[in-house]
């Protein structure tokens, strides 16, 4: 189990002179560190925690480090922690496959206990700027992503990301339809519906760009109408609020709420709480009729 205010470093190696030489002067450093003595092993520990970085063999019986990088790096929930390769193959070749397989940084064999421990800061403090990055976005729900002029998908942000995927659900990675990318080099200056399934909508529009070629956009789930700005102005919500009020109006489970706006369940409770105290009441059904009493009649 990790300490609370302690890195914690996974370190996998078959050797246990290295595993020990590691242990030591990582902990010495104030640290905790989980050891694994093959790739498999490192993807058991991997399903019971994850660490802030990883140490990791390159070359080890059956599972070696490169497919092991390759198996972690295709865990969402597992594919920011950075993993710096230990190995004792200098060839340029095997330093380009470590690379290649999701790495961020290499050390050659034997290892110094200073240079480890440098290489560490550096990268945990690279990727705890990264994730702070990510997490602002995604606290603040942004559906964004980046193209370029040709319309390929540069980066996004996950829940862009699954935005995008109901578009297309059988691609490998988030790509935009052929209307999107002739809407693109339009003239239309207003967004872009694009049908995602379920009789739901998507609304894509320009930001701006970032950059000579890339372009920044916006992706959402149309709110039929201006239903959630409704509820916005009329109950006084944050916009996420009444987002998450519509769908629980409309019958939806917290856990659907979240899977349909990206949010994980506990945020889809918060918000709840938040509306609940707004509002003045204290449960969903109570909520939802100020929602039906808040939207027009359809009729008229």
């Amino acid at each position: 189990m990790r300490e609370p205010g302690r890195d914690t470093v996974l370190v996998v190696d078959d050797s246990p002179e290295t595993l020990s030489f590691l242990t030591t002067a990582i902990e010495a450093a104030g640290a905790t560190v989980l050891v694994a003595v093959s790739g498999h092993a490192a993807l058991s520990v991997l399903r019971e925690i994850t660490p802030d970085v990883i140490l990791l063999d390159a070359v080890m019986p059956g599972l070696d480090g490169f497919e092991t990088c390759r198996r972690l790096k295709a865990d969402a929930g597992l594919a920011h922690v950075p993993v710096i390769f230990m190995t004792g193959l200098s060839e340029t070749e095997h330093i380009v496959r470590g690379l290649e397989a999701g790495g961020v940084d290499y050390v050659t064999k034997p290892i110094s206990a200073g240079e480890i421990l440098a290489r560490i800061r550096v990268h945990l403090a690279n990727a705890r700027a990264s994730q702070s990055a990510r997490l602002a976005l995604d606290s603040t729900g942004r559906f964004l992503l980046a193209v370029d002029a040709a319309g390929a998908v540069r980066w996004c942000t996950p829940q862009a990301g699954k935005l995008l995927r109901a578009l297309d659900p059988a691609a490998a990675e988030p790509v935009l339809p052929p209307a999107a990318s002739a809407w693109l080099h339009g003239d239309a200056a207003g967004p872009l519906t694009l049908p995602a399934g379920d009789g739901r909508r998507l609304l894509l529009s320009r930001i701006g760009r970032v950059g000579a070629d890339e372009i920044l956009l916006r992706i959402a789930l149309d709110d039929d109408g201006g239903e959630v700005e409704h509820l916005r102005r009329e109950l006084g919500l944050t916009r996420r609020e009444a987002e998450v009020l519509l769908w629980v109006a409309r019958g939806k489970a917290s856990r659907d709420v979240g899977a349909i706006l990206s949010l994980s369940p506990r945020t889809v409770t918060k918000h709840l709480e938040q509306i609940y105290a707004k509002l003045g009441v204290e449960n969903r059904t109570a909520a939802s009729a100020l929602v039906a009493r808040a939207l027009p009649d359809p009729r008229g």
